[in-house]
C-alpha cells in the first residue's frame, strides 16, 4: 500500500522558515491535486494550500504571501516552503493527494512556532 512520508517539522521561532517536504513510497497515478493542510489542537484540520494538475494553487487567507507551495507530479513529491512563522501557524501538517479514485494522507508533521 502506498503512503505518504511527510519531513521537514520542528520548532521554530516567530519569524523564522521551515521547509516541509512529503514523498509517496510507490507510484500514484491519475493525481488531480496536492496539497498540505494542517490540525491545531481543539480544531479542525483546515486547507493550508494544494496544487492542482492544470498549475492552479490555492491558498488559505492566513498564509497567502508567507508559504509556498510546488510539486512534481511525475515523482509524486509536495513540498511547502513556510515564510514568517506565527505562533498561530502550529499545528500537525499533513500531506494529502487526491486521485481519481483515491484519496492519500500522510502520518502528519508537527510544527511549533515560539513567540
Amino acid at each position: 500500500q502506498v503512503r505518504l512520508v511527510e519531513s521537514g517539522g520542528g520548532l521554530v521561532q516567530a519569524g523564522g522558515s521551515l521547509r516541509l517536504s512529503c514523498a509517496s513510497s510507490g507510484t500514484i497515478s491519475n493525481i488531480r491535486t496536492m496539497g498540505w493542510y494542517r490540525q491545531a489542537p481543539g480544531k479542525q484540520r483546515e486547507l493550508v494550500a494544494t496544487m492542482s494538475n492544470s498549475g492552479i494553487t490555492k491558498y488559505a487567507d492566513s498564509v497567502k504571501d508567507r508559504f509556498t507551495i510546488s510539486g512534481d507530479y511525475a515523482k509524486n513529491t509536495v513540498s511547502l516552503q513556510m515564510d514568517t512563522l506565527k505562533p498561530e501557524d502550529t499545528a500537525v501538517y499533513y500531506c494529502h493527494i487526491y486521485t481519481s479514485y483515491a484519496d492519500y494522507w500522510g502520518q502528519g508533521t508537527q510544527v511549533t512556532v515560539s513567540s
